[in-house]
């Protein structure tokens, strides 16, 4: 199963939403869709708005390939399971987010090999075929600690 998730922001992401329901009418694979905020609604996947934290993990864990906005908890949380993840930073130019601040997690996450980065859309299915060319590193058993220090000092930046 292909989770995608959006993420809990106000904005749309319908970019990532209408490409993966395409891609979604393409495989022989479920793809499930946490769509947030998007207007549009799949026609070749399940989906839901909103779910309790405890429901995402579960998608999550079960999941093949998670793909998702680069917002660091999402990226925490696939890591700690130790899932392959797609990322499609929301920027600003379509209305995605006030500013770019995912483009500096997703571009730095991409040349260490821990995600696959995608910033034209029209890529993210080939972006799905080369997921196994990633390096996992498990969060939860902190083998990476520059990684997990990263996050955690980006984390602490963005909330302050």
């Amino acid at each position: 199963m292909i989770f995608v998730t959006v993420g809990l922001h106000y904005k749309g992401f319908e970019r990532v939403i209408k490409k993966m329901d395409e891609i979604a009418g393409k495989i022989d694979e479920e793809v499930i869709m946490q769509i947030g905020s998007s207007k549009y609604k799949p026609n070749n996947a399940k989906f839901f708005d909103f779910v309790e934290e405890k429901k995402i993990s579960e998608y999550f864990r079960q999941a093949r390939i998670i793909i998702a906005h680069a917002g660091a908890g999402t990226i925490l949380m696939a890591l700690s399971f130790n899932k392959p993840i797609i990322v499609v930073p929301r920027l600003k130019r379509f209305g995605e987010d006030i500013d770019d601040q995912q483009l500096e997690l997703a571009e730095v996450l991409s040349k260490e090999g821990k995600v696959i980065a995608v910033y034209n859309i029209e890529l993210l299915e080939e972006a799905l075929k080369n997921v196994d060319k990633l390096t996992f590193v498990n969060v939860e058993e902190r083998k990476d600690k520059k990684l997990v220090g990263f996050l955690k000092e980006y984390l602490r930046g963005i909330e302050g």
